[in-house]
């Protein structure tokens, strides 16, 4: 693995580990509660397509539901806590779509290229040490044509926000994410283009960004 990527603070994978073992246990009914209508605007846009579907960073697998039939999902997460909950929420449930939960590390997927219709990444990437390397990750395993989405917090510069996300910027190891991070971190494969940038729920305080796979 890199090092921290330049301008950002630095998070690396342990801190990723302890975060989220900390944070598993009440994940769904706090984080969870504040995601649920992002999540399922999400899923709805995921569920426009078919054929194999990636979710890289699946936590406790709050996604996997609302996912339609015609789409088989593999989930990865680096957080075994958190994967063990998505794999509880699979036992009690009844969707047969989902074909793996696997503990893996986004910036080095171990899949062959081109391998997924659909790759999806929600509220990821101000978590992982390297987003930019899960960016070029998922575009690698993206079929050409293939569609990327990405839901994620993106800091602004100006105001009361901007000034909070500076002043947070400070404890992003301690709290597991990064409050400062600008939408242009993750603008770094010239095989994706962008097609869309919409403001989810709740107070736009997320970005869905969709990306299509140059063919």
């Amino acid at each position: 693995m890199t090092g921290p990527t330049r301008g950002l603070a630095a998070i690396d994978a342990s801190d990723v580990r302890q975060a989220y073992r900390r944070w598993a246990p009440v994940y769904d009914r706090t984080f969870g509660k504040f995601v649920e209508a992002a999540v399922r605007q999400v899923t709805a846009r995921a569920n426009g397509f078919s054929g194999r579907l990636l979710e890289a960073g699946v936590g406790t697998g709050l996604a996997l539901p609302h996912y339609g039939q015609q789409l088989k999902v593999t989930g990865i997460d680096l957080s075994p806590d958190m994967l063990a909950r998505a794999r509880e929420r699979v036992a009690r449930g009844s969707q047969g779509n989902i074909e793996a939960l696997i503990e893996m590390d986004a910036t080095a997927l171990a899949f062959p290229d081109c391998s997924f219709d659909v790759t999806v990444a929600m509220f990821v990437m101000t978590v992982v040490p390297e987003p930019q390397a899960v960016m070029r990750e998922l575009a690698r395993v993206t079929k050409p044509g293939g569609t990327v989405l990405i839901c994620n917090h993106f800091s602004v510069e100006d105001g009361f926000r901007g000034a909070l996300e500076r002043g947070l910027a400070r404890y992003a190891s301690r709290l597991g994410w990064r409050p400062e991070f600008p939408v242009e971190t993750i603008l770094v494969c010239p095989d994706l283009q962008l097609q869309s940038r919409l403001e989810v729920k709740p107070f736009g305080f997320f970005t869905l960004l969709e990306f299509t796979k140059r063919a």
